[in-house]
Protein backbone atom coordinates (compact mmCIF):
# COMPACT_ATOMS: atom_id res chain seq x y z
CA UNK A 1 0.00 0.00 0.00
CA UNK A 2 1.43 3.31 -0.88
CA UNK A 3 2.04 5.89 1.74
CA UNK A 4 -1.15 8.50 0.49
CA UNK A 5 -3.08 6.18 -1.60
CA UNK A 6 -5.67 5.96 1.40
CA UNK A 7 -7.36 9.29 -0.01
CA UNK A 8 -8.61 7.53 -3.10
CA UNK A 9 -11.35 5.93 -0.60
CA UNK A 10 -14.24 7.32 1.36
CA UNK A 11 -16.33 6.00 4.11
CA UNK A 12 -20.03 4.72 3.21
CA UNK A 13 -22.29 7.28 4.47
CA UNK A 14 -24.34 5.74 7.66
CA UNK A 15 -28.32 5.11 6.96
CA UNK A 16 -30.46 7.42 8.72
CA UNK A 17 -32.34 5.18 10.74
CA UNK A 18 -33.70 6.73 14.35
CA UNK A 19 -34.59 3.52 16.95
CA UNK A 20 -33.51 0.89 14.67
CA UNK A 21 -34.99 -2.30 15.84
CA UNK A 22 -32.61 -5.08 14.43
CA UNK A 23 -29.87 -5.25 17.37
CA UNK A 24 -32.14 -6.60 19.83
CA UNK A 25 -33.49 -9.09 17.59
CA UNK A 26 -32.30 -12.64 17.40
CA UNK A 27 -32.88 -15.13 14.85
CA UNK A 28 -35.15 -18.02 16.06
CA UNK A 29 -36.38 -19.68 12.60
CA UNK A 30 -33.88 -20.49 9.35
CA UNK A 31 -35.13 -18.95 6.33
CA UNK A 32 -35.85 -19.90 2.79
CA UNK A 33 -32.66 -20.77 1.32
CA UNK A 34 -31.68 -20.28 -2.22
CA UNK A 35 -28.28 -21.92 -3.82
CA UNK A 36 -26.93 -19.87 -6.52
CA UNK A 37 -23.98 -22.75 -7.15
CA UNK A 38 -25.11 -23.20 -10.11
CA UNK A 39 -25.42 -19.91 -11.38
CA UNK A 40 -22.97 -17.05 -9.68
CA UNK A 41 -21.45 -20.01 -8.12
CA UNK A 42 -20.50 -21.88 -11.64
CA UNK A 43 -19.84 -18.43 -13.57
CA UNK A 44 -16.48 -17.29 -10.86
CA UNK A 45 -15.19 -20.87 -11.72
CA UNK A 46 -11.84 -20.77 -13.83
CA UNK A 47 -13.02 -23.40 -15.88
CA UNK A 48 -17.04 -23.78 -15.51
CA UNK A 49 -18.92 -26.79 -14.93
CA UNK A 50 -19.95 -29.59 -17.77
CA UNK A 51 -23.72 -30.12 -17.54
CA UNK A 52 -22.40 -33.36 -16.68
CA UNK A 53 -20.98 -31.70 -13.56
CA UNK A 54 -23.71 -29.13 -13.04
CA UNK A 55 -26.41 -32.54 -13.17
CA UNK A 56 -24.27 -34.38 -10.09
CA UNK A 57 -23.98 -30.90 -8.51
CA UNK A 58 -27.85 -30.13 -8.43
CA UNK A 59 -28.42 -33.82 -7.29
CA UNK A 60 -26.55 -33.15 -4.23
CA UNK A 61 -28.34 -29.94 -3.61
CA UNK A 62 -31.50 -31.33 -3.48
CA UNK A 63 -30.04 -34.05 -1.73
CA UNK A 64 -28.86 -31.61 1.01
CA UNK A 65 -32.49 -30.10 1.00
CA UNK A 66 -32.71 -26.84 -0.78
CA UNK A 67 -35.67 -25.93 -1.79
CA UNK A 68 -34.97 -23.44 -4.18
CA UNK A 69 -32.15 -23.57 -6.90
CA UNK A 70 -30.61 -20.79 -9.00
CA UNK A 71 -29.68 -23.44 -12.03
CA UNK A 72 -28.30 -20.95 -14.21
CA UNK A 73 -28.54 -18.16 -16.76
CA UNK A 74 -30.58 -19.59 -19.84
CA UNK A 75 -29.79 -16.79 -22.12
CA UNK A 76 -25.61 -17.01 -21.55
CA UNK A 77 -24.53 -20.08 -23.17
CA UNK A 78 -25.94 -23.14 -24.70
CA UNK A 79 -24.46 -24.85 -21.83
CA UNK A 80 -26.83 -23.06 -19.77
CA UNK A 81 -29.59 -23.64 -21.85
CA UNK A 82 -29.22 -27.22 -22.35
CA UNK A 83 -28.36 -27.61 -18.24
CA UNK A 84 -32.16 -26.23 -18.17
CA UNK A 85 -33.39 -28.42 -20.55
CA UNK A 86 -32.07 -31.68 -19.49
CA UNK A 87 -33.62 -30.86 -15.74
CA UNK A 88 -36.95 -30.09 -17.12
CA UNK A 89 -37.03 -32.77 -20.23
CA UNK A 90 -35.21 -36.06 -18.05
CA UNK A 91 -38.05 -35.22 -15.36
CA UNK A 92 -35.07 -34.33 -12.68
CA UNK A 93 -36.67 -31.65 -10.59
CA UNK A 94 -38.32 -32.74 -7.37
CA UNK A 95 -41.93 -31.70 -7.23
CA UNK A 96 -41.32 -29.81 -3.80
CA UNK A 97 -37.82 -28.01 -5.25
CA UNK A 98 -38.25 -24.91 -6.90
CA UNK A 99 -35.65 -23.89 -9.66
CA UNK A 100 -34.45 -20.51 -10.78
CA UNK A 101 -33.36 -18.75 -13.71
CA UNK A 102 -31.69 -15.19 -14.42
CA UNK A 103 -32.07 -13.14 -16.86
CA UNK A 104 -30.78 -9.55 -17.72
CA UNK A 105 -33.74 -6.96 -18.31
CA UNK A 106 -33.37 -7.00 -22.29
CA UNK A 107 -35.90 -8.35 -24.44
CA UNK A 108 -33.99 -10.90 -26.29
CA UNK A 109 -32.60 -12.17 -23.27
CA UNK A 110 -35.90 -12.70 -21.32
CA UNK A 111 -37.51 -14.90 -24.43
CA UNK A 112 -34.57 -16.74 -24.70
CA UNK A 113 -35.48 -17.22 -20.27
CA UNK A 114 -38.52 -18.22 -21.56
CA UNK A 115 -37.61 -20.77 -23.94
CA UNK A 116 -35.15 -22.60 -21.36
CA UNK A 117 -38.55 -22.96 -19.16
CA UNK A 118 -41.41 -24.53 -21.41
CA UNK A 119 -42.58 -27.73 -19.74
CA UNK A 120 -41.46 -25.94 -16.06
CA UNK A 121 -44.41 -26.99 -13.15
CA UNK A 122 -42.74 -24.18 -11.23
CA UNK A 123 -39.86 -21.25 -11.62
CA UNK A 124 -38.94 -18.53 -10.37
CA UNK A 125 -37.87 -15.76 -12.77
CA UNK A 126 -35.28 -13.51 -11.39
CA UNK A 127 -34.79 -10.30 -13.32
CA UNK A 128 -32.17 -7.79 -12.30
CA UNK A 129 -30.17 -4.50 -13.76
CA UNK A 130 -27.72 -2.10 -11.69
CA UNK A 131 -29.33 0.99 -9.78
CA UNK A 132 -25.65 2.46 -8.44
CA UNK A 133 -24.46 6.02 -8.95
CA UNK A 134 -21.28 4.74 -10.62
CA UNK A 135 -23.00 1.68 -12.88
CA UNK A 136 -25.76 4.57 -13.83
CA UNK A 137 -22.86 6.90 -15.02
CA UNK A 138 -20.47 4.76 -15.94
CA UNK A 139 -22.21 1.37 -17.54
CA UNK A 140 -25.57 2.96 -18.80
CA UNK A 141 -24.97 6.62 -19.18
CA UNK A 142 -28.66 7.05 -18.10
CA UNK A 143 -30.36 8.81 -14.94
CA UNK A 144 -32.57 6.99 -12.71
CA UNK A 145 -35.77 7.57 -15.02
CA UNK A 146 -33.85 5.49 -17.61
CA UNK A 147 -32.37 2.72 -14.81
CA UNK A 148 -36.17 2.48 -13.55
CA UNK A 149 -37.58 1.97 -17.69
CA UNK A 150 -34.99 -0.54 -17.45
CA UNK A 151 -36.22 -2.11 -14.65
CA UNK A 152 -39.73 -1.60 -15.41
CA UNK A 153 -40.14 -2.51 -19.09
CA UNK A 154 -38.35 -5.84 -18.37
CA UNK A 155 -40.83 -6.30 -15.84
CA UNK A 156 -44.14 -5.93 -17.89
CA UNK A 157 -42.60 -8.26 -21.11
CA UNK A 158 -42.21 -10.78 -18.08
CA UNK A 159 -45.31 -10.44 -17.26
CA UNK A 160 -46.91 -10.23 -20.51
CA UNK A 161 -45.36 -13.41 -21.48
CA UNK A 162 -46.29 -15.47 -18.38
CA UNK A 163 -49.89 -17.11 -20.38
CA UNK A 164 -47.79 -18.30 -22.75
CA UNK A 165 -46.82 -20.69 -20.39
CA UNK A 166 -49.77 -22.07 -18.85
CA UNK A 167 -48.39 -25.21 -17.72
CA UNK A 168 -46.19 -23.02 -15.29
CA UNK A 169 -46.71 -21.39 -11.76
CA UNK A 170 -43.96 -18.46 -12.14
CA UNK A 171 -42.57 -16.53 -9.26
CA UNK A 172 -41.15 -13.13 -10.23
CA UNK A 173 -38.37 -12.18 -8.33
CA UNK A 174 -36.35 -8.94 -8.65
CA UNK A 175 -32.75 -7.87 -7.75
CA UNK A 176 -31.56 -4.08 -7.92
CA UNK A 177 -28.32 -5.51 -8.28
CA UNK A 178 -25.89 -2.99 -6.83
CA UNK A 179 -29.00 -2.11 -3.54
CA UNK A 180 -25.77 -1.85 -1.23
CA UNK A 181 -23.92 0.87 -3.26
CA UNK A 182 -27.24 2.79 -4.13
CA UNK A 183 -28.94 5.30 -2.50
CA UNK A 184 -31.57 3.84 -0.02
CA UNK A 185 -34.54 5.96 -0.92
CA UNK A 186 -34.06 5.42 -4.93
CA UNK A 187 -33.64 1.30 -4.28
CA UNK A 188 -37.04 1.62 -2.49
CA UNK A 189 -38.32 3.76 -5.53
CA UNK A 190 -36.73 1.14 -8.49
CA UNK A 191 -38.54 -1.97 -6.35
CA UNK A 192 -42.00 -0.13 -5.60
CA UNK A 193 -42.23 0.40 -9.50
CA UNK A 194 -41.50 -2.87 -10.52
CA UNK A 195 -44.20 -4.12 -7.64
CA UNK A 196 -46.95 -1.63 -9.63
CA UNK A 197 -46.60 -3.51 -12.45
CA UNK A 198 -46.24 -7.07 -10.98
CA UNK A 199 -49.23 -6.31 -8.33
CA UNK A 200 -48.65 -9.08 -5.97
CA UNK A 201 -50.57 -10.22 -3.45
CA UNK A 202 -49.99 -11.60 0.48
CA UNK A 203 -50.68 -14.82 -1.68
CA UNK A 204 -48.62 -14.57 -4.20
CA UNK A 205 -45.97 -12.45 -3.36
CA UNK A 206 -43.02 -11.02 -5.40
CA UNK A 207 -39.21 -11.48 -3.98
CA UNK A 208 -37.41 -8.65 -3.79
CA UNK A 209 -33.72 -9.88 -3.71
CA UNK A 210 -31.61 -6.99 -2.15
CA UNK A 211 -28.04 -8.14 -2.98
CA UNK A 212 -24.73 -6.30 -1.23
CA UNK A 213 -23.23 -7.85 -4.83
CA UNK A 214 -19.82 -5.64 -3.63
CA UNK A 215 -19.21 -4.79 -0.22
CA UNK A 216 -18.83 -1.84 0.87
CA UNK A 217 -19.18 -1.40 4.66
CA UNK A 218 -19.49 -2.57 7.89
CA UNK A 219 -22.50 -5.48 8.43
CA UNK A 220 -24.47 -2.81 10.35
CA UNK A 221 -24.64 -0.69 7.85
CA UNK A 222 -26.32 -3.08 5.63
CA UNK A 223 -28.68 -4.14 8.30
CA UNK A 224 -29.55 -0.61 8.83
CA UNK A 225 -30.61 -0.81 4.67
CA UNK A 226 -32.73 -3.64 5.05
CA UNK A 227 -34.38 -2.04 7.84
CA UNK A 228 -35.19 0.73 6.68
CA UNK A 229 -36.43 -0.56 3.47
CA UNK A 230 -38.77 -2.90 5.10
CA UNK A 231 -39.97 -0.28 7.67
CA UNK A 232 -40.55 2.22 4.21
CA UNK A 233 -41.86 -0.11 1.46
CA UNK A 234 -45.45 -0.06 0.13
CA UNK A 235 -47.30 -3.21 0.39
CA UNK A 236 -44.62 -5.24 2.81
CA UNK A 237 -46.96 -8.05 3.10
CA UNK A 238 -46.81 -8.92 -0.20
CA UNK A 239 -43.38 -9.54 -0.88
CA UNK A 240 -40.60 -11.51 0.03
CA UNK A 241 -37.27 -9.88 0.74
CA UNK A 242 -34.25 -11.71 0.17
CA UNK A 243 -30.65 -11.33 0.91
CA UNK A 244 -27.46 -11.71 -1.24
CA UNK A 245 -24.01 -10.82 0.02
CA UNK A 246 -20.73 -11.33 -1.12
CA UNK A 247 -17.23 -11.57 1.37
CA UNK A 248 -14.82 -8.22 -0.47
CA UNK A 249 -14.77 -7.40 3.28
CA UNK A 250 -14.43 -10.89 4.52
CA UNK A 251 -18.02 -10.48 7.08
CA UNK A 252 -20.69 -12.32 4.30
CA UNK A 253 -21.88 -14.15 6.99
CA UNK A 254 -21.99 -11.27 10.04
CA UNK A 255 -23.71 -9.20 6.52
CA UNK A 256 -26.42 -11.97 6.08
CA UNK A 257 -26.98 -12.38 9.89
CA UNK A 258 -27.45 -9.29 10.74
CA UNK A 259 -29.86 -8.83 7.31
CA UNK A 260 -32.07 -11.34 8.48
CA UNK A 261 -32.43 -9.79 11.87
CA UNK A 262 -33.50 -6.64 10.05
CA UNK A 263 -36.17 -8.26 8.70
CA UNK A 264 -35.22 -10.43 5.49
CA UNK A 265 -36.81 -13.67 4.95
CA UNK A 266 -34.60 -15.64 2.40
CA UNK A 267 -31.00 -15.92 1.39
CA UNK A 268 -29.05 -16.65 -1.59
CA UNK A 269 -25.73 -17.95 -1.53
CA UNK A 270 -23.35 -21.11 -2.16
CA UNK A 271 -21.88 -24.05 -0.42
CA UNK A 272 -18.30 -23.05 1.10
CA UNK A 273 -18.78 -19.75 -0.38
CA UNK A 274 -17.55 -19.83 -3.89
CA UNK A 275 -18.59 -16.66 -6.20
CA UNK A 276 -16.88 -13.39 -7.78
CA UNK A 277 -13.74 -12.00 -6.57
CA UNK A 278 -13.90 -13.33 -2.61
CA UNK A 279 -16.85 -15.34 -3.02
CA UNK A 280 -21.21 -15.31 -2.02
CA UNK A 281 -21.80 -15.78 1.34
CA UNK A 282 -20.87 -19.61 2.52
CA UNK A 283 -24.53 -21.30 3.28
CA UNK A 284 -23.77 -24.06 5.15
CA UNK A 285 -21.46 -21.63 7.96
CA UNK A 286 -24.86 -19.19 8.41
CA UNK A 287 -27.10 -22.81 8.70
CA UNK A 288 -24.47 -24.18 11.20
CA UNK A 289 -24.29 -21.45 13.07
CA UNK A 290 -28.05 -21.13 13.72
CA UNK A 291 -27.87 -25.07 14.34
CA UNK A 292 -25.31 -24.36 17.29
CA UNK A 293 -27.85 -22.17 18.55
CA UNK A 294 -30.22 -24.92 18.62
CA UNK A 295 -32.25 -23.80 15.47
CA UNK A 296 -32.79 -26.18 13.24
CA UNK A 297 -31.46 -24.81 9.59
CA UNK A 298 -33.52 -27.25 7.73
CA UNK A 299 -30.72 -28.07 5.62
CA UNK A 300 -29.14 -31.49 6.10
CA UNK A 301 -25.19 -31.34 6.06
CA UNK A 302 -24.75 -34.69 8.54
CA UNK A 303 -21.84 -35.86 6.05
CA UNK A 304 -20.29 -32.64 5.43
CA UNK A 305 -16.82 -34.76 4.20
CA UNK A 306 -19.34 -36.41 1.37
CA UNK A 307 -20.55 -32.97 0.01
CA UNK A 308 -17.25 -31.51 0.09
CA UNK A 309 -15.90 -34.25 -2.21
CA UNK A 310 -18.62 -33.78 -4.32
CA UNK A 311 -18.14 -30.05 -4.42
CA UNK A 312 -14.52 -30.39 -5.27
CA UNK A 313 -14.57 -32.73 -7.68
CA UNK A 314 -17.59 -30.40 -9.95
CA UNK A 315 -15.84 -26.78 -9.05
CA UNK A 316 -12.48 -27.95 -9.14
CA UNK A 317 -12.18 -25.93 -5.95
CA UNK A 318 -10.57 -26.47 -2.51
CA UNK A 319 -12.10 -26.20 0.69
CA UNK A 320 -9.57 -24.24 2.80
CA UNK A 321 -8.38 -26.66 5.81
CA UNK A 322 -9.49 -23.90 8.34
CA UNK A 323 -12.49 -23.17 6.52
CA UNK A 324 -15.89 -22.87 9.57
CA UNK A 325 -17.04 -26.11 10.06
CA UNK A 326 -15.97 -27.86 6.92
CA UNK A 327 -12.14 -27.90 6.74
CA UNK A 328 -9.90 -30.82 7.55
CA UNK A 329 -8.73 -29.10 10.71
CA UNK A 330 -10.96 -27.16 11.99
CA UNK A 331 -12.00 -29.42 14.72
CA UNK A 332 -8.67 -30.46 15.57
CA UNK A 333 -6.39 -28.75 18.65
CA UNK A 334 -2.68 -28.85 18.80
CA UNK A 335 -2.45 -27.19 21.36
CA UNK A 336 -1.17 -28.45 24.71
CA UNK A 337 -4.03 -26.83 26.82
CA UNK A 338 -6.45 -26.79 24.10
CA UNK A 339 -6.37 -30.30 24.47
CA UNK A 340 -6.26 -30.75 27.74
CA UNK A 341 -9.86 -28.95 27.95
CA UNK A 342 -11.26 -31.03 25.23
CA UNK A 343 -10.20 -34.06 26.96
CA UNK A 344 -11.71 -33.12 30.10
CA UNK A 345 -14.76 -31.74 28.11
CA UNK A 346 -14.70 -35.25 25.84
CA UNK A 347 -15.20 -37.32 29.55
CA UNK A 348 -17.61 -35.39 31.56
CA UNK A 349 -19.80 -35.09 28.47
CA UNK A 350 -22.43 -38.07 28.56
CA UNK A 351 -23.47 -37.94 25.12
CA UNK A 352 -27.20 -38.51 25.92
CA UNK A 353 -29.39 -37.46 23.14
CA UNK A 354 -30.61 -34.77 25.32
CA UNK A 355 -27.62 -34.06 27.02
CA UNK A 356 -26.31 -30.26 26.25
CA UNK A 357 -23.49 -30.07 24.25
CA UNK A 358 -20.80 -28.32 26.59
CA UNK A 359 -16.80 -29.25 25.52
CA UNK A 360 -14.31 -26.87 25.28
CA UNK A 361 -13.25 -25.57 22.40
CA UNK A 362 -15.38 -27.60 19.95
CA UNK A 363 -18.52 -25.41 19.28
CA UNK A 364 -20.70 -28.03 17.54
CA UNK A 365 -20.28 -32.06 17.98
CA UNK A 366 -18.34 -32.96 15.24
CA UNK A 367 -20.14 -36.31 14.96
CA UNK A 368 -23.29 -34.24 13.40
CA UNK A 369 -21.97 -33.56 10.53
CA UNK A 370 -20.32 -36.91 9.67
CA UNK A 371 -16.73 -36.03 11.74
CA UNK A 372 -15.36 -38.55 13.50
CA UNK A 373 -13.38 -37.82 16.78
CA UNK A 374 -10.13 -39.30 15.78
CA UNK A 375 -8.73 -36.10 14.32
CA UNK A 376 -9.87 -34.03 17.04
CA UNK A 377 -6.37 -33.97 18.75
CA UNK A 378 -3.08 -34.26 16.60
CA UNK A 379 -0.01 -33.67 17.94
CA UNK A 380 3.27 -31.75 17.55
CA UNK A 381 5.72 -29.78 19.20
CA UNK A 382 2.92 -27.76 20.76
CA UNK A 383 1.00 -30.07 22.04
CA UNK A 384 0.76 -31.33 25.99
CA UNK A 385 -0.15 -34.17 27.89
CA UNK A 386 -3.16 -33.87 27.29
CA UNK A 387 -3.44 -34.34 23.77
CA UNK A 388 -0.88 -37.25 23.76
CA UNK A 389 -3.45 -38.96 26.40
CA UNK A 390 -6.66 -38.11 24.55
CA UNK A 391 -4.82 -40.30 21.61
CA UNK A 392 -3.57 -43.20 23.56
CA UNK A 393 -7.33 -43.66 24.83
CA UNK A 394 -9.51 -42.68 21.95
CA UNK A 395 -7.25 -44.25 19.79
CA UNK A 396 -5.60 -47.71 21.26
CA UNK A 397 -7.33 -47.46 24.62
CA UNK A 398 -5.04 -47.10 27.39
CA UNK A 399 -5.94 -44.78 29.99
CA UNK A 400 -2.48 -43.35 31.21
CA UNK A 401 -2.47 -42.46 34.58
CA UNK A 402 -1.78 -38.94 35.06
CA UNK A 403 1.89 -38.41 36.28
CA UNK A 404 2.49 -40.89 33.47
CA UNK A 405 0.76 -38.46 30.96
CA UNK A 406 2.83 -35.62 31.89
CA UNK A 407 5.94 -38.05 31.58
CA UNK A 408 4.91 -39.57 27.97
CA UNK A 409 3.92 -36.06 27.15
CA UNK A 410 7.38 -34.76 27.49
CA UNK A 411 8.71 -37.67 25.73
CA UNK A 412 6.21 -36.64 22.86
CA UNK A 413 7.02 -33.56 22.51
CA UNK A 414 11.25 -33.77 22.65
CA UNK A 415 10.17 -36.27 19.54
CA UNK A 416 7.80 -33.45 17.90
CA UNK A 417 10.69 -31.05 18.21
CA UNK A 418 13.54 -33.16 16.45
CA UNK A 419 11.26 -33.88 13.39
CA UNK A 420 9.64 -30.87 13.34
CA UNK A 421 6.58 -32.33 12.13
CA UNK A 422 3.80 -33.45 13.48
CA UNK A 423 2.98 -37.08 14.75
CA UNK A 424 0.31 -39.36 13.31
CA UNK A 425 -1.47 -41.33 16.26
CA UNK A 426 0.99 -44.60 15.15
CA UNK A 427 3.77 -42.64 15.34
CA UNK A 428 2.81 -41.65 19.02
CA UNK A 429 1.66 -45.49 19.90
CA UNK A 430 5.23 -46.54 18.39
CA UNK A 431 6.72 -44.28 20.70
CA UNK A 432 4.98 -45.73 23.77
CA UNK A 433 5.57 -48.73 22.97
CA UNK A 434 9.35 -48.46 22.63
CA UNK A 435 9.79 -46.17 25.77
CA UNK A 436 7.40 -48.40 28.47
CA UNK A 437 6.20 -51.81 26.56
CA UNK A 438 9.82 -53.05 24.85
CA UNK A 439 11.94 -52.86 27.31
CA UNK A 440 13.82 -55.95 27.67
CA UNK A 441 17.17 -55.36 28.82
CA UNK A 442 19.17 -55.62 31.11
CA UNK A 443 16.14 -57.45 32.84
CA UNK A 444 13.74 -60.19 31.18
CA UNK A 445 11.41 -62.30 32.78
CA UNK A 446 11.66 -65.95 31.98
CA UNK A 447 9.19 -67.33 34.58
CA UNK A 448 6.84 -66.21 37.57
CA UNK A 449 4.80 -67.64 40.17
CA UNK A 450 2.55 -66.70 43.40
CA UNK A 451 0.27 -67.96 45.50
CA UNK A 452 -0.59 -67.14 48.79
CA UNK A 453 1.29 -68.11 51.93
CA UNK A 454 -0.97 -70.38 53.81
CA UNK A 455 -3.44 -70.17 56.83
CA UNK A 456 -1.36 -68.78 59.02
CA UNK A 457 -0.83 -65.96 57.06
CA UNK A 458 -3.66 -65.32 54.77
CA UNK A 459 -2.95 -61.85 53.42
CA UNK A 460 0.69 -62.31 52.56
CA UNK A 461 1.88 -64.07 49.12
CA UNK A 462 4.87 -65.88 48.27
CA UNK A 463 6.43 -65.81 44.36
CA UNK A 464 9.07 -67.50 42.67
CA UNK A 465 10.55 -65.70 39.46
CA UNK A 466 13.48 -66.85 37.60
CA UNK A 467 14.76 -63.26 35.88
CA UNK A 468 17.40 -63.08 33.82
CA UNK A 469 19.99 -60.31 34.35
CA UNK A 470 22.82 -59.16 31.11
CA UNK A 471 22.37 -62.70 29.95
CA UNK A 472 22.48 -64.74 33.77
CA UNK A 473 19.98 -66.60 35.03
CA UNK A 474 18.93 -65.91 38.57
CA UNK A 475 16.49 -67.64 40.66
CA UNK A 476 14.72 -65.28 43.44
CA UNK A 477 11.58 -65.35 46.06
CA UNK A 478 10.13 -63.12 48.15
CA UNK A 479 7.02 -62.40 49.86
CA UNK A 480 4.68 -59.32 50.66
CA UNK A 481 0.86 -58.23 50.56
CA UNK A 482 -0.08 -59.19 47.05
CA UNK A 483 2.06 -60.94 43.86
CA UNK A 484 3.95 -57.01 42.73
CA UNK A 485 5.33 -56.79 46.32
CA UNK A 486 6.28 -59.86 46.87
CA UNK A 487 8.33 -59.71 43.41
CA UNK A 488 9.97 -56.13 44.20
CA UNK A 489 10.82 -57.73 47.29
CA UNK A 490 12.35 -60.42 45.69
CA UNK A 491 14.37 -57.88 43.60
CA UNK A 492 15.64 -55.85 45.96
CA UNK A 493 16.47 -58.75 49.07
CA UNK A 494 19.17 -60.04 45.93
CA UNK A 495 20.38 -56.84 45.52
CA UNK A 496 19.70 -56.96 41.52
CA UNK A 497 17.70 -53.67 42.23
CA UNK A 498 16.87 -50.73 44.65
CA UNK A 499 13.33 -49.34 44.40
CA UNK A 500 10.14 -48.81 45.66
CA UNK A 501 6.79 -48.83 43.80
CA UNK A 502 5.05 -45.46 43.69
CA UNK A 503 1.82 -46.19 42.13
CA UNK A 504 -0.23 -48.94 40.20
CA UNK A 505 -3.64 -48.64 37.69
CA UNK A 506 -4.73 -51.20 35.68
CA UNK A 507 -7.58 -51.85 33.15
CA UNK A 508 -8.79 -53.93 30.19
CA UNK A 509 -7.83 -53.68 26.73
CA UNK A 510 -10.67 -55.32 25.00
CA UNK A 511 -13.25 -57.62 25.81
CA UNK A 512 -14.57 -61.02 25.22
CA UNK A 513 -12.21 -64.01 24.71
CA UNK A 514 -8.92 -62.56 23.65
CA UNK A 515 -9.42 -59.66 26.27
CA UNK A 516 -6.02 -58.66 27.51
CA UNK A 517 -4.94 -56.21 30.61
CA UNK A 518 -2.43 -53.18 30.69
CA UNK A 519 -0.62 -52.62 34.15
CA UNK A 520 1.18 -49.17 34.71
CA UNK A 521 3.39 -49.09 37.64
CA UNK A 522 5.57 -45.87 38.36
CA UNK A 523 8.09 -46.81 40.75
CA UNK A 524 10.86 -44.40 42.65
CA UNK A 525 14.60 -45.33 42.76
CA UNK A 526 16.57 -43.80 46.04
CA UNK A 527 17.55 -40.57 44.71
CA UNK A 528 14.10 -39.27 44.28
CA UNK A 529 13.36 -40.01 40.85
CA UNK A 530 10.58 -41.88 39.67
CA UNK A 531 9.85 -44.62 36.34
CA UNK A 532 6.60 -46.04 34.54
CA UNK A 533 6.84 -48.90 33.17
CA UNK A 534 3.91 -50.91 31.49
CA UNK A 535 2.99 -53.91 30.00
CA UNK A 536 -0.17 -56.07 28.34
CA UNK A 537 -0.14 -59.57 28.67
CA UNK A 538 -3.89 -62.16 28.74
CA UNK A 539 -3.83 -61.50 32.59
CA UNK A 540 -2.92 -58.47 35.03
CA UNK A 541 -0.96 -60.80 37.24
CA UNK A 542 1.55 -61.27 34.26
CA UNK A 543 1.85 -58.07 32.85
CA UNK A 544 1.96 -56.37 36.03
CA UNK A 545 5.00 -58.34 36.67
CA UNK A 546 6.32 -56.99 33.29
CA UNK A 547 5.08 -53.72 33.86
CA UNK A 548 7.65 -53.97 36.99
CA UNK A 549 10.44 -54.78 35.10
CA UNK A 550 9.61 -52.77 32.17
CA UNK A 551 10.33 -49.41 34.67
CA UNK A 552 13.16 -50.99 36.10
CA UNK A 553 14.92 -51.42 32.96
CA UNK A 554 13.81 -47.66 32.11
CA UNK A 555 16.05 -46.81 34.95
CA UNK A 556 18.72 -48.81 34.21
CA UNK A 557 18.71 -47.12 30.64
CA UNK A 558 19.23 -43.74 31.79
CA UNK A 559 22.28 -45.46 34.37
CA UNK A 560 24.22 -46.61 30.72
Amino acid sequence: MQQGSVTKYRAFPPIELPERQWPSRSITTAPTWCSVDLRDGNQALPIPMSVEEKLKLFDLLVSVGFKEIEVGFPSASQIEFDFIRRLVDENRIPDDVTVQVITQAREDLIRRTFESIQGMKKVIIHLYNSTSPAQRRLVFGLDKAGIIDIATRGTQLIKDLVPTIPETQVIFQYSPESFALTEIDFSLEICEAVVDIWQPTPEAKIILNLPETVQIATPNIYADQIEWFCRHMRHRESAIISLHTHNDRGTGVATTELGLMAGAERVEGTLFGNGERTGNVDIITVALNMYMQGINPLLNFGDIDAIRAVYEECTRMQVPVRHPYSGELVFTAFSGSHQDAIQKGMAAWDGAPDAVWEVPYLPIDPKDIGRTYEAIIRINSQSGKGGVAYVMENEFGFQLPKAMRVEFGKIINAIADVRGDELTPQQIYDAFEHEYLQRTSPFSLEAFHAEKAGASSPDEVVCRARVILNGELYELSGSGNGPIDAFVRALNQASLANFTVRSYTEHSLNHGSDARAVAYLQIETPSGRTFFGAAIATNIEQASIKAVLNAVNRVQATMG
